[in-house]
């Protein structure tokens, strides 16, 4: 799957960068040659591979197979900071390929590759520090926004008592503060807020919590590795008796935090998955006591056509952890458990079935004691029941009730061509890719349950959680498109919303109002112009999260624009183009970009969105936006 930008996923050059990766020890050698190392190590898949012509688009996208990797172009590379590209070769998508070298040879093709040397920006961190350490508030008594969804339901919708803000106050909504994330091109883990502080973090493994009216820093966490996710917060309690609120999260390699939520200190970190490819892109889930957490494998994905990988042995899964300790309560696998399947032209045993990565954050349904999931597509055959589809498991238990699959046979790895009868290392038959990249949100509409959410089928659904799933209704809001995320819609009780991300169809982009009850439309929104236009990798999908207040859902597209419609008849009532530089809190030199998988939130009269998020479709970015009333 790629909830983003999956066809080229192993050569996107999109992540951050730990301290330890910045020191690098004194030699008596001389420094390597960053041009040299370029050519050698480099140039074979950025200067010759980039240079061969670009897929043809139909009116679904490329043709089968067509998503090979491709590396981007050297000018492409110098958008891209050297600390960015230093953590892709060292622990991202590109270590794999950068293995060979030395951290002295990574360093200098990094600096060769994006045109900068390395710079630190210490002192304005230190500057940016909270002059007091405020305990934080009540998180039952404030304002807040808390987990991805804001609220275990996952609808995305913010009254005006806790979000302060109403279709008529966003004309006069002004910056207030923007804070940098260093070292990386896309910032796609989403912020919240609880207790007065909001919290954030991005792929340079840094997490923070922050003042939310003033960005300034109260403290500052290491991940050992780069974080995607939202982060949910929720009461501990250790055996030695002490307590609080503890901020919970998952990390690019699959290791779950708690932190204490008011000083930063570590409680405890569990590895949720055994995979060596494993991670963790949706939020955990905190209820009754216990954090559920869904783990996704598009690292091994990324290997489908390489015959020297014995693809593919992930699974999808959901891992449920005592949230006072992290001790394992139950896990449920989404397909069955690989077996071999015979070996490829180089010798290689591989495996299937795999795949089935759950990319979103779980759905809790208190009153049927069920907790939803919806699931990616399969990496190999035979193909399974269960990918593309959503799960309804036992909270207690993690039993699997039942399952209502939208997408059978897709099975999808990179490289792979559209049949491949004589390479068992890749599906038989490559399916479209198009997986769940968005929770079932659980949506009461005129006192009945439903559950609600879209596919990158460029379909929407409806089921009923009271007949094991069964489709209530099916609204299409697109061509549909395997490249590019539908990462969530939102929900007032009356209407559920969606945006149309179909990043590889002639028309990406616009909105749709649809009645939550019947699936009968209520008003389109088109595709607006591009506010990135003629920028490299700029298009107009709208395929982000989105949120509703009183009066006016919020998208964030990849254009760039932070746009507000009327529920009412999806007139657009307030436009922010996140394009541009900004002076930051933090000191840390930050510029908007595209908007894709972190969508907009509000809290306490106050409107936060993060911008950036780089790769062959979408342009860079890094930074935190804050916005609030004059």
């Amino acid at each position: 799957m790629n909830t983003g930008l999956r066809g080229v996923m192993a050569v996107l050059l999109v992540a951050g960068v730990s301290a330890t990766s910045l020191v690098h020890a004194q030699s008596s050698s001389p420094a390597p040659d960053g041009a040299e190392v370029f050519k050698r190590a480099c140039a074979g898949c950025h200067v010759e591979q980039a240079a061969q012509p670009a897929v043809a688009l139909g009116p679904l996208g490329p043709p089968p197979g067509a998503l090979a990797p491709k590396a981007l172009p050297p000018e492409r590379l110098r958008v891209f900071t050297p600390e960015a590209i230093l953590t892709t070769l060292t622990t991202g998508k590109m270590q794999a390929q950068a293995a060979a070298l030395t951290d002295a040879e990574r360093r200098a093709v990094a600096e060769f590759a994006s045109g900068q040397t390395f710079s630190a920006a210490a002192e304005a961190r230190t500057n940016s520090m909270c002059k007091d350490n405020t305990r934080m508030g009540d998180i039952t008594r404030m304002p807040q926004w808390n987990g991805w969804g804001n609220g275990v339901k996952n609808v995305r919708y913010q009254s005006k008592e806790q979000g302060g803000l109403t279709a008529a106050d966003l004309p006069r909504l002004k910056l207030k503060w923007a804070f940098g994330y260093a070292n990386i091109a896309s910032a796609r883990a989403q912020p919240i807020v609880a207790g007065g502080r909001l919290f954030a973090a991005s792929e340079n493994t840094e997490v923070h919590a922050l003042n939310a009216k003033t960005g300034c820093t109260y403290w500052t966490f290491k991940a050992k590795s780069g974080v995607r996710s939202a982060m949910s917060v929720g009461p501990y309690k250790l055996p030695n008796g002490k307590s609080g609120q503890a901020l919970f999260f998952g990390d690019t390699r699959a290791n779950v935090y708690a932190l204490d939520a008011q000083t930063g200190e570590q409680l405890w970190t569990v590895k949720a998955d055994s995979h060596p490819l494993a991670g963790i892109t949706g939020a955990p889930v905190v209820y009754g006591g216990r954090v559920f957490v869904p783990i996704q494998g598009i690292s091994e994905e990324g290997q489908g056509a390489n015959n020297n990988y014995a693809c593919c042995t992930f699974r999808g899964s959901l891992t449920v952890l005592d949230a006072n300790t992290g001790a394992l309560v139950w896990k449920t696998y989404t397909v069955a458990e690989p077996r071999p399947r015979g070996k490829t032209a180089a010798g290689v045993e591989v495996f299937g079935p795999a795949g089935g990565s759950i990319w979103a954050s779980p759905t809790i349904d208190e009153k049927r004691g069920l907790v939803y999931v919806a699931t990616g597509n399969g990496f190999a055959d035979p193909p399974q029941p269960t990918t593309d589809a959503v799960l309804a498991l036992d909270i207690h238990t993690g039993a699997i009730k039942w399952k209502q699959q939208m997408q059978p046979n897709d099975s999808w790895a990179m490289g792979c061509k559209a049949k491949n009868p004589d390479n068992p290392a890749c599906p038989g038959e490559l399916g479209p890719d198009y997986d769940f990249s968005a929770p079932p949100a659980l949506v009461t509409v005129k006192g009945r349950d439903l559950i609600v959410l879209p596919q990158k089928s460029g379909l929407a659904y409806a089921l009923d959680p009271d007949a094991g799933g069964k489709l209530v209704w099916t609204y299409r809001i697109g061509k549909g498109s395997g490249l590019g995320g539908q990462w969530g819609g939102a929900s007032d009780g009356e209407n559920v919303y969606f945006g149309t991300a179909d990043l590889l169809t002639p028309t990406p982009g616009g909105m749709h109002a649809v009645r939550a009850l019947d699936g009968k439309p209520v008003w389109t929104a088109p595709p607006q112009p591009k506010l990135c236009e003629g920028k490299p990798g700029c298009v107009a999908g709208q395929g982000g999260p989105l949120t509703v207040i009183p009066g006016a859902v919020l998208n964030a597209g990849h254009d760039g624009g932070l746009r507000a419609y009327s529920t009412k008849d999806g007139s657009i009532l307030w436009t922010y183009n996140t394009h541009r530089d900004y002076q930051t809190v933090n000191g840390v030199h930050a510029h908007g970009g595209s908007m894709d998988s972190a969508g907009p939130i509000v809290v306490d009269g106050m409107l936060y969105i993060n911008s950036g998020y780089g790769g062959l479709i979408g342009v860079p970015g890094n930074v935190l936006l804050a916005f609030g009333l004059d």
